[in-house]
């Protein structure tokens, strides 16, 4: 439920010729309660005064008239906080203007009532630092550590750090603080907080909900593919660093460079390699997506594990993840400390790190690498998702979103660069060890860099037992946090939109959504499962979530009006933002969302994991699974123009005329009372 710090303040002039009973209870309120003394729903000022009787009226709006006559004026919002009403303080006017006076004891006496919400109080955060893991948690996810290093050293290496820092200034980091903003400032979730922007795209958050699971569905097996490995790595000797396993073929080949007696193939595999895809993953059981196989009831244990944290992380609010997010979100960061110095001390590390960074300007010349850019920051800052308005509107009104905003998307850029040196000083020591380039070992991207060329890695190092439980560790949290967060942004979206029903069955509700996520997810569980995964992430979630925040920033800019944002902004943080900002929400940031869009319709990708070629009908059934979230935007203009009243005319433009919060008033409202 949206809780609206409003304050209402009641005068209650008592008269000393009414029934008796009423003045004995007046008196014990008045003993109870000290003047000033705050109390959960409002304070009780006592001050004595003498009032000007006039007749019984009541109006509300600017300069009401209220009951006995008191002419008032409408006080400032109630998001400046309880001392907005201080004015209202001892004070009364007559309809004459005259003011009231203090009388001897006996005389006339004025109580006054001010209760700062009659609704149940909208949750907060224990702390600010549960908000900032909480979103740099969300941000920091297994992308960071797979597609970033992959990315970089496939266009360009170093050079592509200059794409990728253009794209965050002017495309990223932008998105990111208006979406911080608008949460913070309506304290709303993704659907109820259209109508105070433009309602007739209130679809959007519908959308965005979808996105949500969809996401929920495949993101989360990763986490019990890495929980597989986890569990594994409880031995002397890790399961995938030799070939005399049941799952294991003859083309299964332990090359390293203390290997002399083995000779390596084309056509030869590593354990690693065997381990992930057909013990773990079990895809050689599948011809392909038509034909997926059962449900490997291993996989379904560790997903079952992956789910109840979640469940129990999140089922009471930000109050619980807030903390949970302490472990989560700072754990990974000591492991990767921890990974960059023992790979920094390994024989070839250095090739690794040129590769990784070696500039090839030439490759900016190519508009491949500028669509890699901007796909990989807005995907890894995540504006779009719901989250971030989520996480805001629990924040107190007058926190400071733009310093927040730049700092959590400067630490998740520099965690994506920490991870490439991570990944490829490893990378350069398997090349090192198998006397290959590195570029030949770092043939693999996604997933597969994690699971094959990283787990084998540490296989071969000293210690390798306890590098490969910290390594799986990491990976696990950080999913779940942006897990915790993906899940949130739908639950505070619900929550808000249909509060009578689900904020007092919160626990109830998210339970449902929990083992909705699950079923969803039983698909990537099968044999033929990891088609499913690349099938979702790159269809399902990506073109549908670039064009629903583009029509976001339209809707905010252009309809809601980037002057009215500006002056929230304004009242929130007491500055107004600088030209650079309104620039980047009005123009650049819709140029810089279109320009994915058209590269991803003019370049669609071609889709492949190991040595299956999706056909051509799963593509069209990819862009079926995205085009169903999308189409709640068209959807819901339709129904919301079919139900409004009025003619055409009058019907589109109340359809984009923001609502009025309730909470931008206060009501006075004078009773007589002893």
């Amino acid at each position: 439920m949206e809780t609206k710090d409003m304050m209402m303040t009641s005068m209650l002039t008592m008269d000393k010729e009414e029934n008796e009973g009423e003045r004995d209870k007046a008196r014990e309120e008045e003993g109870g309660e000290q003047e000033g003394t705050q109390q959960e729903n409002g304070r009780l000022m006592l001050a004595d005064g003498l009032t000007e009787k006039g007749p019984k009226s009541l109006t509300s709006g600017s300069g009401q008239q209220v009951s006995n006559g008191f002419t008032t004026s409408t006080p400032q919002s109630p998001r400046e906080g309880p001392g907005s009403a201080d004015s209202c303080r001892d004070t009364a006017s007559g309809p004459g203007g005259g003011t009231g006076s203090s009388v001897p004891p006996g005389g006339l006496r004025t109580l006054v009532v001010q209760q700062t919400s009659l609704e149940r109080p909208r949750e907060t955060w224990s702390k600010k630092m549960d908000f900032l893991l909480s979103v740099i948690g969300y941000a920091v996810d297994l992308g960071n550590v797979w597609r970033f290093p992959y990315i970089c050293y496939q266009n360009g290496g170093g050079a592509f750090l200059l794409p990728y820092l253009l794209m965050a200034v002017f495309g990223g980091v932008p998105l990111f603080y208006m979406e911080l903003a608008l949460g913070q400032f309506h304290r709303s979730g993704c659907i109820s907080i259209w109508k105070h922007i433009c309602p007739i795209f209130k679809g959007i958050g519908f959308a965005i909900c979808i996105i949500a699971l969809y996401i929920a569905f495949y993101y989360n097996t990763i986490m019990a593919w890495a929980l597989y490995y986890l569990i594994s790595s409880f031995q002397p000797t890790l399961p995938w660093t030799t070939c005399s396993n049941s799952w294991n073929t003859h083309t299964c080949n332990r090359y390293m460079s203390t290997d002399h007696n083995v000779s390596w193939s084309n056509s030869s595999t590593s354990p690693a390699e065997e381990f992930y895809t057909r013990q773990v993953l079990q895809v050689h059981l599948s011809p392909g997506l038509h034909q997926l196989g059962s449900v490997s009831w291993q996989l379904a244990l560790c997903l079952l594990f992956i789910f109840t944290i979640v469940y129990f992380s999140i089922w009471k609010g930000v109050k619980t993840s807030g903390k949970v997010v302490w472990v989560t979100a700072t754990f990974p960061y000591l492991v990767l400390l921890v990974l960059l110095v023992r790979g920094a001390t390994l024989p070839g590390a250095w090739r690794g790190v040129v590769f990784y960074l070696k500039p090839d300007w030439q490759k900016l010349l190519s508009t491949t690498v500028w669509i890699d850019a901007a796909a990989q920051i807005f995907f890894s800052l995540g504006p779009g998702f719901g989250v971030l308005l989520a996480f805001a509107s629990y924040n107190p009104f007058h926190n400071n979103c733009y310093k927040d905003a730049l700092v959590t998307s400067s630490v998740n850029c520099l965690t994506s660069f920490l991870s490439g040196f991570v990944i490829f000083t490893v990378l350069g020591y398997m090349a090192e060890m198998r006397k290959q380039d590195v570029d030949v070992v770092a043939k693999d991207a996604g997933p597969s860099l994690l699971f094959i060329i990283y787990a084998e890695a540490i296989a071969n190092m000293p210690a390798a037992t306890f590098f490969s439980i910290i390594f799986f560790l990491m990976i696990i949290m950080l999913g779940l946090d942006s897990t915790f967060a993906g899940l949130e942004g739908v639950i505070t979206a619900m929550l808000d939109e249909f509060p009578h029903i689900l904020v007092k069955r919160r626990e109830w509700f998210v339970f449902g959504l929990v083992c909705v996520c699950y079923l969803g997810a039983l698909s990537t569980l099968t044999y033929g499962g990891a088609f499913v995964v690349k099938l979702f992430e790159e269809y399902a979630t990506g073109p549908a979530v670039i064009t629903v925040v583009l029509l976001e920033v339209i809707a905010v800019s252009w309809f809601y009006g980037t002057n009215r944002f500006c002056n929230d902004i304004q009242d929130m943080l007491g500055f107004y933002p600088g030209h650079f900002w309104r620039v980047c929400w009005v123009a650049i940031c819709p140029c810089f969302l279109l320009f994915i869009i058209i590269s991803f319709l003019a370049f669609p990708p071609e889709v492949r994991l190991f040595n299956y070629q999706y056909p051509q009908w799963t593509t069209v059934l990819g862009y079926c699974i995205g085009v169903s979230s999308f189409i709640c935007v068209p959807a819901y203009m339709a129904y919301h123009l079919l139900n409004a009243k009025g003619t055409f005319k009058q019907r589109l433009l109340k359809s984009i005329t923001p609502e009025p919060s309730s909470d931008q008033h206060r009501d006075l409202i004078v009773t007589n009372a002893v």
